[in-house]
């Protein structure tokens, strides 16, 4: 009896003749279509056998004739995987051919880069190779010098239909070693024998310059594309929104973009992270966060990478919040944080003076042995002189000089002594200023402005007058912010010292000494003098402290008792909009708003304000709101434990006014109008003229 198997079920159910007997048994046969010598199929894996039978003996008296096999019997049959013969067939199948060339790419990347060398090895080998062996041979290479020399041999003994093939997967032996100047070599070498290059030819050489990190040449690449007939795939164009990002071009990278989003290209990680940096670099912080969202939508997971820099961006946005939200999802998506991470952490809570998030951040790179830099110590000492943390910037600076891995440098040192100005700590002000020297660090400008703050704070006029010696002395020219901090200290300064400061400020910037002579002499000026005089000063400064010298001006005529001309110097902050929106008005409530301004310029504002409405309501006749309000905020002084709220309600308590802080708005006074109109009447009553 005869079995004629083969793989399809189906004809194993149609077919009439599927057990037929034959007159006389005939031995098992297996016979192969494999050649040794003939072309590899596509597959490695596929073994193609065009007949197989299996026969037993029948008794010969029976008689049926032999059917004949199908076309699809004749292709396929199957194998007893345990039969002797099939280990055989093995051996002899694509997939033996397969190994047998990884060897000779193997023999091939290990022999000397010559000619004779790469002859022989592929001589030795002992079969005639086949184009789809060239290729495979090619395409497990790794050794980029012999390589080239491997494909000229096959070239000329393979003669392949297409050659543009082995070329191709010669460059990717290039790419795999990041030799973009080999492989351009070859592609000029292509062209002078007469090659056409196809789209695989500039994939290939994109993609090699991309991991080059040369975006440029990438772009050259694809730019000459139309030049040979190829027209770029959309995987290609994805890559190049990376390639253009990367060169520059960041017109060029959106547009690209665009039309992905439009036409549904695939985008990798790696793109989404250059198009979050270009962004960050262009100041566009939602544009980043809206990537972020894009490519989590489309099932992109983000990278480490991509999750670094948009805490990058997060911390130039000054947006610490979001960089908290950032952090979360890195955790919760299985990423452990790596250096870049932190330092990413550091910079942006440092920058938003996020002191206790900073301060989290610094502790956890400390125990994990992670080594911070100049730069990261630097931002965290600034951030603790900017909110007060006298204590923790001395931590950090101990830590920085024992680390072994940086030095203090002289921005160390100016936030080191701002830190111990800013409280009045003079000897370890002068300690650090020492160490400074010792280090080889000249004090800078910045660093004297805060020590002369430092003598300020502790009332050491004389020494404040010698640091300001020094400045001249070393030929340094006061700025703007000295000549503040001179005027701040003055602020500070007993009334009978200040004429020593009047003439170092005199020295550093006439135009503020003439003004603040005017303040503090006891006759009256012609009407309109003084603030034409302070119009011309603040003209002559920056935007940047403008305020900080109204500031400074008014709280010196408070301290000097002459109402009238802070009352003055505060409408000319007020008509330069640089003491803007003080007052507000609403149907339901009126307010004065005090948080930007100092104590005197606050208790300056709080008179104006109750003079208005005292010409408002018992002038005028207007009719008050239901509710007043005076909003002071609710922090204090970073380096002082009194707050504006403290100064003034301690004011209103002078007053007898009847304003009384809202149990449920924090930093708010607020009354109602009938209160409002009875305290305004007694007052004027009263005879009362200034609050």
């Amino acid at each position: 009896m005869s079995f004629h198997l083969c793989s399809s079920p189906s004809s194993l159910l149609h077919d009439p003749n599927l057990f037929s007997v034959h007159p006389k048994p005939t031995p098992r046969t297996f016979v192969s279509s494999y050649n040794p010598n003939s072309p590899p199929f596509h597959s490695r894996n596929l073994l193609q056998i065009i007949h197989v039978s299996i026969q037993e003996a029948v008794p010969q008296e029976t008689h049926i004739e032999k059917p004949k096999l199908d076309a699809a019997s004749k292709r396929n049959a199957w194998v007893n995987p345990k039969s002797p013969r099939a280990s055989q067939l093995r051996r002899n199948s694509y997939d033996s051919r397969y190994s047998s060339l990884v060897k000779l790419a193997e023999s091939l990347d290990a022999c000397a880069p010559n000619e004779a060398d790469v002859s022989h090895v592929i001589t030795k080998f002992g079969s005639n190779l086949f184009e789809q062996d060239a290729v495979v041979t090619l395409n497990n290479m790794t050794n980029p010098e012999n390589a080239p020399l491997v494909l000229i041999n096959l070239l000329e003994t393979v003669k392949p239909s297409r050659e543009v093939i082995l070329y191709n997967v010669t460059m990717k032996v290039l790419r795999k070693s990041k030799d973009l100047d080999k492989a351009e070599k070859l592609f000029d070498e292509m062209l002078q024998r007469g090659v056409k290059p196809d789209n695989a030819t500039f994939t290939t050489l994109i993609s090699c310059a991309r991991q080059c990190g040369l975006p440029k040449r990438a772009v050259e690449w694809f730019e000459k594309m139309p030049s040979f007939g190829c027209e770029p795939d959309n995987v290609t164009l994805a890559a190049m929104i990376d390639a253009y990002g990367r060169a520059g071009n960041v017109e060029m990278a959106l547009s690209l973009y665009d039309r992905a989003r439009t036409e549904k290209w695939r985008i990798d990680a790696v793109t989404f992270s250059t198009l979050i940096r270009i962004y960050g670099y262009s100041g566009n912080y939602d544009g980043c966060l809206n990537i972020y969202e894009e490519m989590k939508s489309l099932g992109v997971k983000p990278n480490l990478v991509i999750y670094n820099r948009l805490l990058d961006s997060m911390g130039k946005a000054k947006r610490p919040w979001q960089a908290k939200i950032i952090h979360k999802d890195l955790i919760s998506n299985g990423f452990e944080p790596n250096w870049s991470t932190y330092a990413a952490l550091v910079r942006a809570y440092g920058r938003a003076r996020y002191g206790a998030d900073a301060l989290v951040i610094y502790r956890e790179m400390k125990e994990k042995g992670l080594e911070l830099t100049v730069i990261l110590y630097n931002t965290l000492l600034s951030m603790c002189a900017d909110i007060g943390y006298v204590d923790e910037a001395f931590e950090i600076f101990q830590d920085m000089k024992s680390c072994g891995t940086c030095e203090p440098d002289s921005w160390t040192f100016s936030s080191l002594i701002t830190v111990y100005s800013c409280c009045g700590r003079v000897a370890e002000a002068e300690a650090a200023l020492l160490e400074m020297r010792e280090a080889g660090f000249e004090p800078t400008l910045f660093v004297l402005t805060s020590v002369i703050q430092c003598y300020g704070k502790a009332k050491q006029v004389d020494d404040v007058v010698r640091t300001f010696d020094q400045v001249l002395e070393l030929g340094i020219e006061p700025d703007d912010r000295f000549c503040g901090c001179l005027l701040n200290v003055m602020t500070q300064t007993p009334r009978e010292e200040i004429g020593k400061l009047i003439e170092c400020v005199a020295k550093a910037k006439p135009k503020l000494g003439h003004v603040v002579k005017m303040l503090v002499q006891d006759e009256s000026c012609e009407e309109g003098v003084l603030k034409k005089e302070a119009s011309e000063l603040i003209d002559s400064i920056g935007s940047d402290v403008k305020k900080a010298y109204l500031n400074c001006l008014i709280d010196l005529c408070v301290n000097l008792n002459k109402l009238e001309k802070a009352c003055e110097i505060l409408q000319l902050g007020m008509e330069c909009d640089i003491y803007s929106s003080l007052q507000s008005k609403s149907a339901t409530q009126w307010s004065l708003h005090l948080k930007s301004l100092s104590l005197g310029a606050a208790l300056t504002a709080l008179h104006v304000w109750m003079n208005d409405l005292t010409e408002a309501a018992l002038t005028s006749g207007e009719e008050f709101p239901p509710l007043l309000g005076i909003n002071t905020g609710h922090g204090k002084h970073k380096y002082s434990d009194k707050g504006l709220a403290a100064v003034v309600e301690s004011h209103l308590k002078e007053l007898n006014a009847p304003f009384h802080e809202a149990p449920d708005k924090v930093g708010w006074f607020l009354t109602t109008s009938v209160a409002a109109k009875e305290w305004l009447e007694s007052r004027r009553s009263s005879g009362e003229v200034s609050a």
